[in-house]
């Protein structure tokens, strides 16, 4: 029965290349193919390769183009998976071309904190594949390597919340989790047919409260902060003997934080407090790396100068906060006066559910500016779940924005994305229309959904 559903799921994935009309995918589809950018030999490497699409115009939109820029009654054109030209009044010879008239145009929303594949629907306990919660250090741990890419939360953030890339952490029980993976959002029967080719590796930290939870209440270090700081050091200092030894002898934790202290992997810490924030801040420049984001960065607002000094991201929620101590001290206004401290600010989810309306916890967070009295404008808004993820995750060369010569990720909203009401209606994966409001037959139906109820449904 397996097998036969496994062969059902392969035949919709070749029917949503071939039933393309109008921008959309054709022929075969390209997962099935072997290409790879990545090189030879790298364990579990990419084997994404974008399905195909047709040469295609957006005219008449207004857009967003995800680095602060708006043009009202523009033109996007894309082909060969790539952006060719973004603005107003453009030729559309050679290109099929969709009215975009009194609609509105983003790049691809990215989510840099999800962990869909790793807790999957349904959240069963045979499903939580995302803590390695065994150990206070576990970075020899690859969270691709819990990714199900059956989770139907990929479709549903497809369809609902126009992601085209996101980011798969580690959980945070441990003050070292393991490494991330990047993810482009389509259909694959296997992770490394969704891995963002040329993407770097991310590396989950945690402080505060979790970790010292987790392993005080079984009676080992650490039980306190500073107990995770200690930890947190001593592992570092291991790392860094490793890595400035010899390391022909494969030892797979040291490897991914040598990675980091070569500036090869990205650190992305979780961390509610300021105060911890600053002291994560001394620490990555006592053992010589970097952070890229803190995430969950509710009191970000107190340290705004800080983060803008260290170049550090906050990863944050619009108005999640309260739910412990570490997360009292939130306030909705939190984006906005980063923003007004000249800091990188980026939405994020964390949640199955929330990937589905970064669009509108963006909305939220500017609107919380507003009533301060700082007026944000709509198109910086949209950099907050566009261009600023992709910097913090290191894809900013490839995608975020609609540049010339950068990935065709491209969102169709029938409305101001930053409305309640609006909803994307295209969205497009390098080019390759993968998701239609207007077409039922390109909503992506994961294997685990034949048959079942509700099944394919994006409401």
């Amino acid at each position: 029965m397996k097998r036969l559903r496994a062969i059902t799921l392969l035949g919709g994935a070749l029917a949503l290349s071939a039933c393309a009309t109008t921008g959309g995918a054709t022929g075969s589809s390209a997962e099935t193919t072997t290409a790879s950018s990545e090189a030879a030999g790298t364990p579990y490497a990419s084997t994404y390769s974008a399905y195909p699409g047709v040469p295609t115009a957006l005219v008449g939109a207004t857009i967003y183009d995800g680095a602060g820029g708006v043009i009202e009654n523009g033109t996007v054109l894309f082909r060969d998976g790539k952006v060719v030209e973004v603005g107003a009044n453009l030729s559309t010879d050679g290109y099929t071309v969709l009215d975009g008239t009194g609609k509105f145009v983003t790049p691809g929303i990215i989510d840099i904190h999800s962990h869909l594949g790793d807790y999957p629907t349904p959240s069963v306990d045979a499903h939580s594949d995302g803590n390695e919660a065994t150990s206070p250090t576990t970075p020899d741990v690859w969270a691709e390597h819990s990714v199900w890419p059956q989770d139907p939360g990929f479709s549903r953030a497809l369809a609902n919340g126009g992601i085209t890339s996101l980011q798969i952490l580690p959980g945070s029980a441990n003050l070292v989790g393991g490494r991330s993976v990047t993810l482009k959002n389509v259909p694959a029967r296997t992770v490394q047919g969704m891995k963002f080719p040329g993407a770097p590796y991310g590396m989950k930290m945690a402080c505060g409260e979790n970790p010292k939870r987790v392993y005080g209440s079984r009676g080992r270090m650490p039980s306190t902060r500073m107990g995770n700081f200690a930890v947190n050091r001593q592992t570092w200092l291991d790392a860094k003997a490793y890595a400035e030894g010899d390391r022909k002898k494969r030892d797979l934790a040291k490897e991914t934080m040598a990675g980091v202290l070569d500036g090869d992997i990205l650190v992305h810490n979780h961390c509610y407090r300021a105060d911890e924030m600053a002291l994560v801040m001394d620490m990555a420049k006592e053992m010589g790396y970097k952070v890229s984001a803190f995430h969950h960065a509710v009191e970000s607002y107190k340290i705004g100068d800080l983060l803008r000094e260290n170049d550090v991201c906050s990863a944050i929620w619009a108005d999640w906060y309260g739910f412990k101590m570490e997360s009292y001290d939130g306030i909705p206004e939190n984006g906005a006066l980063l923003w007004q401290a000249g800091a990188c600010v980026v939405i994020h989810s964390d949640d199955e559910n929330g990937i589905q309306r970064l669009n509108q916890e963006a909305a939220k967070a500017q609107a919380a500016g507003k009533r301060m009295g700082l007026d944000i404008p709509d198109a910086e808004v949209i950099g907050w779940i566009t261009l600023n993820a992709a910097k913090a995750m290191g894809i900013d060369g490839m995608t975020g924005s609609l540049e010339a010569g950068k990935m065709a990720d491209v969102v169709l909203w029938n409305g101001d994305p930053l409305s309640v009401y609006s909803r994307p209606e295209k969205v497009w994966v390098d080019g390759a229309l993968m998701y239609d409001a207007n077409d039922p037959k390109r909503r992506p139906v994961s294997d685990f959904e034949l048959g079942q109820p509700g099944e394919g449904d994006v409401k």
